[in-house]
């Protein structure tokens, strides 16, 4: 016998589900300045009670659960620290202990957005609430690196003076947020008849965004993912060339004025330093002979800083906080059992970019990944992979708790 699920009770778990989430990533979004572990640890704190009530609700008769092959992976990543902390192969445990709460979190979050966003009334209101925040967001930190002197949100004295982008103290991080809502606007403006100018004027202000940051790597990389995304839905079958045309005509034609205001002469300063790479270069040297020194087992995850001052090829007296290589921190830290589980993420997130647009912009911050530290973020991971399990939710179907469906 069928037993059938009490649609309108879940129907308002997942609306009150993603109104949740969009409150706890605006949240961490704007507080990733907070130097105190206060405002790292409401925001964790909400997701686990988000994840309580999802895994209350698997429990309960008739409630479809939904499953999916990255789980494995995710789930992969939280045993590998448990394993490191069980065989004492970490060399700080408590970094190794939060960076299992992390990964822990990572887990939550897409399990929770796999549930909430597989019907298509929250998951568009949340990506709507997204768009305008993130698009908002933009508009405040050009506004803000312009006239703070480094000040956040022209209040809070941030230590630095330059390239502050609203609540991100370090434009790649600030890059990388953009790289993984730009889809968004630039799929707007290419699918949304009716606010098809807002949408492009969005996804211009964005990447101008991205320019007046002066990220070298970001604005390179924010501008491929828009080529990408435009030659990708171009190519599918049943889109007019004339409507891709179009929003394509809009961006360009916006742009340019966004970047005439605030200008590209610092960011060109910025490329024509004879060495891009500073001191990154040595730090994945350094991360590489961490590997061959434990490639299996590796130094324990979020033990790099403690472990790359015995392998440093130069002392210049200041602290490295991250390898600015994220693929070779996470072999350094995890080994390479821990790399592969990176990697599968990876692939699934490039073998998803053509047909789901959200996933380029997974894909891009993986690229960015290579030469900085995008990942080691807790506010740009959550995100990161609260949009892994939304689009992942697009493709599985229900699994119901009870029987086969």
């Amino acid at each position: 016998m069928r037993i059938v699920s009490s649609a309108p009770a879940s129907r308002r778990l997942q609306a009150a589900s993603a109104a949740a989430l969009m409150a706890l990533l605006a949240f961490a979004l704007l507080t990733p300045w907070v130097e105190g572990r206060w405002a790292l640890s409401v925001y964790q704190a909400g997701v686990f009670v988000l994840g309580m009530i999802w895994c209350a609700n698997a429990c309960l008769p008739a409630r479809p659960v939904r499953v999916h092959p990255l789980l494995i992976p995710l789930g992969g990543a939280v045993g590998w620290a448990l394993v490191q902390l069980a065989c004492g192969s970490t060399v700080y445990r408590w970094d190794t202990w939060n960076s299992l709460l992390q990964w822990s979190m990572n887990l939550v979050l897409f399990f929770v957005a796999l549930q909430v966003f597989a019907d298509s009334s929250p998951r568009d209101r949340f990506l709507e609430s997204l768009l305008y925040f993130a698009g908002a967001l933009s508009i405040v930190a050009t506004l803000q690196t312009f006239t703070s002197q480094g000040k956040i949100f022209w209040l809070f004295p941030s230590g630095y003076t330059d390239f502050v982008m609203g609540p991100f103290v370090y434009h790649n991080h600030y890059a990388a947020f953009i790289e993984l809502v730009l889809p968004l606007a630039v799929m707007g403006a290419v699918r949304k008849a009716r606010n098809a100018w807002i949408c492009a004027i969005l996804a211009a202000s964005m990447i101008a965004s991205v320019i007046a940051s002066a990220s070298r790597a970001g604005t390179a990389l924010v501008l491929a993912e828009t080529a990408f995304l435009f030659a990708t839905v171009a190519l599918r079958r049943g889109v007019e060339w004339k409507t891709v045309a179009g929003a394509g005509a809009r961006i360009a034609l916006l742009l340019p004025v966004f970047v005439s205001v605030i200008g590209f002469d610092t960011l060109w300063r910025r490329f024509q330093v004879p060495d891009p790479f500073g001191d990154r270069l040595e730090m994945t040297q350094a991360s590489l002979d961490m590997v061959r020194d434990r490639p299996w087992m590796g130094f324990g995850l979020g033990a790099w800083p403690r472990v790359y001052p015995a392998f440093a090829r130069t002392d210049d007296g200041l602290f490295a906080n991250q390898a600015h290589d994220d693929w070779a921190q996470w072999a350094a830290e995890g080994g390479i059992p821990f790399l592969l589980l990176m990697l599968t993420i990876a692939g699934w997130s490039v073998a998803a970019a053509p047909r789901r647009p959200l996933a380029a912009g997974l894909a891009t911050v993986l690229v960015h990944a290579l030469i900085d530290y995008p990942m080691q973020k807790p506010s740009l991971s959550a995100l990161f992979f609260t949009l892994a399990g939304l689009i992942a939710a697009k493709d599985r179907p229900r699994m119901n708790t009870d029987e086969d469906e």
